[in-house]
């Protein structure tokens, strides 16, 4: 079931289940109540509420930072002061990370809010299925390639709510209590590289993912990456397992301002040494501090930062460069509160895709001008190949003086996002023409392939038409009319907008 559904599907799924349905499972007197084997958790007590300040800090990150680090400023362990509090806010002696609890869904009085002072609103564990949790970490510039003055980093974790006696936790856990317990699961980590959700670094939890997280930081562009064994080294399809191909990685390269090239490779990362790690205010009763990620002289030889809630956007006051990265983090008035009232619905917000970037139109001339658009394989959800990576996409095209042949072809590319591309596509066309007065319609099997090149316009003067795509392109490739005998070829040059 776990290959059929992601770990986050089936958690949250039955974490949202248990809210309407009683006990599954009587409390076992004397069992061992430790569920520290349970891929992704975070928490378990027997405390039913918890405030917003009292979650964040028992799932916040740890940032990792390469040793040339340019705000570093030299300094390594308790000297490390980025990230650092926001412009209009004081800064204290130590690192500062914000952190926002984006959305709670589950039954209604989930979230009782207080009105002074967001971090003291609770959650109530009983009433609760699921919650998307950010961390947000500020630097003052960056340098490299499209370098500006702020910039503000994004991560965000999807999160199941459970209890010791429903469903789910008994089949995965011999842990048994005297009473029962909330337990917190973090299903999903995603690591906002760059702001372009194809370049995000995603993990889908399993049961070699350790918590804390630590997070790559990207020497002087600050793009954050997942380390999902806290190794130091970015091993894609391990640290990160959901579009491999397209996940950006942490590049500390591009610091240079060169680019280098479309994919990740490991070269592109340097070697992270341990005095340049800065750490959360993890709870003394955190079962995390008795794991080997935690070393027992954090507060004494390491920085530990201070964790706030996102300031609202008009803290940025006239200061339309911060003012930009804060409208488009914040949730205004987090968190929502969601009522997710069946199972599909909640499946629908774990498993949220790209799809709606995955549109693309152009023109194009394969010896006729036509116009052609691209659409997901499933229409609103991707079809990702998990063996090569890459995306099946279906791409349709109508050509000729009156727009009257149309072709049907299935394309597979190996990458949504990389500057340069193959692609392979398959199907059939229907071409209409005119003999003697009446008109036929002959229909062709047809074959294409050739390379893709995509540019970002999303940092360039441009930017403005990245409400429908963050990339713009063009194709080169030749296309043959017959399945076994050829019986002609054409060259087909396209322009346009879309990821494919």
């Amino acid at each position: 079931m776990l290959r059929t559904l992601h770990y986050s599907c089936i958690l949250v799924a039955m974490g949202l289940a248990s809210l309407a349905a009683p006990a599954l499972r009587a409390q076992t007197a004397g069992g061992q109540c430790d569920f520290s084997d349970v891929p992704g958790v975070v928490w378990w007590g027997t405390r039913s509420q918890l405030t917003l300040s009292e979650l964040a800090s028992y799932i916040a990150p740890v940032y990792w930072f390469s040793p040339d680090e340019p705000l570093l400023e030299g300094n390594q362990g308790t000297d490390i002061r980025i990230p650092e509090a926001m412009p209009f806010e004081t800064s204290p002696d130590a690192p500062v990370v914000y952190y926002q609890v984006e959305e709670i869904v589950g039954l209604e009085g989930g979230l009782t809010r207080d009105s002074t002072d967001i971090e003291n609103s609770i959650i109530d564990l009983e009433r609760t299925g699921a919650m998307r949790l950010g961390f947000f970490a500020y630097f003052r510039s960056e340098v490299g390639l499209g370098a500006h003055p702020h910039d503000l980093e994004a991560t965000e974790f999807k999160i199941a709510a459970l209890r010791s006696d429903g469903s789910i936790l008994p089949e995965m856990t011999d842990a048994q209590c005297d009473e029962r317990n909330y337990v917190i699961v973090v299903t999903r980590v995603t690591a906002k590289a760059h702001g372009i959700q194809w370049f995000w670094n995603v993990i889908e939890v399993d049961q070699e993912t350790k918590f804390p997280m630590y997070f790559f930081v990207e020497e002087g562009k600050h793009g954050l990456a997942t380390d999902k064994n806290s190794d130091g080294y970015f091993t894609p399809g391990y640290d990160v397992n959901r579009h491999i191909n397209d996940a950006w990685g942490v590049r500390d390269v591009i610091r240079s301002g060169t680019l280098f090239s479309g994919g990740y490779q490991a070269w592109m990362t340097k070697v992270r040494h341990p005095d340049d790690r800065v750490f959360p205010p993890l709870p003394g009763d955190s079962p995390l501090r008795n794991g080997r990620l935690w070393p027992d002289d954090v507060e004494e030889h390491y920085a530990v930062y201070e964790l706030r809630p996102l300031p609202p956007v008009e803290m940025a006051g006239d200061d339309k460069g911060l003012h930009h990265f804060l409208e488009d983090k914040e949730v205004p008035g987090w968190p929502r509160a969601k009522r997710a009232s069946d199972l599909n619905e909640f499946i629908s917000w774990v498993d949220a895709d790209a799809a709606v970037k995955s549109l693309a139109i152009s023109l194009f001339n394969d010896g006729d001008w036509g116009v052609a658009w691209a659409f997901p394989f499933f229409v609103v959800k991707n079809f990702e190949l998990s063996i090569s990576g890459g995306f099946v996409v279906w791409r349709m095209y109508l050509k000729g003086p009156h727009l009257e042949d149309f072709g049907w072809m299935a394309m597979y590319t190996p990458s949504a996002s990389r500057w340069i591309d193959t692609y392979l596509a398959a199907g059939a066309e229907w071409d209409e023409e005119t003999v003697n007065g009446e008109k036929t319609t002959n229909t062709f099997f047809v074959m294409e392939t050739g390379l893709k090149f995509r540019v970002n316009i999303s940092t360039s003067p441009f930017s403005f038409l990245g409400f429908f795509t963050d990339f713009w392109g063009f194709r080169a490739g030749i296309k043959n009319y017959g399945f076994t005998d050829i019986e002609r070829l054409t060259y087909v040059f396209e322009f346009g907008a879309g990821a494919f």
